[in-house]
């Protein structure tokens, strides 16, 4: 995943309304996948080979579309 450009000329104001708008989603992501979250999240730091070649974290997140 590539990381966004931030624009240089937000005021504190704009940067904490867009910082509270992501803590927002990032909180109902959770609510509504914690489950899989945890699995997934599991399997990504699991020290077990075997773990790796079954997870979904081999796909290929960088083609999210919104």
């Amino acid at each position: 995943m590539t990381t966004p450009i931030i624009p240089h000329n937000w005021t504190a104001r704009e940067a904490l309304a867009v910082y509270e708008f992501i803590d927002t989603i990032r909180d109902e992501i959770w609510r509504r996948y914690d489950v899989q979250l945890v699995e997934l999240l599991s399997t990504e730091h699991s020290t077990n080979p075997e773990d790796w070649a079954s997870s979904v974290v081999n796909e290929d997140l960088d083609e999210i579309t919104f």
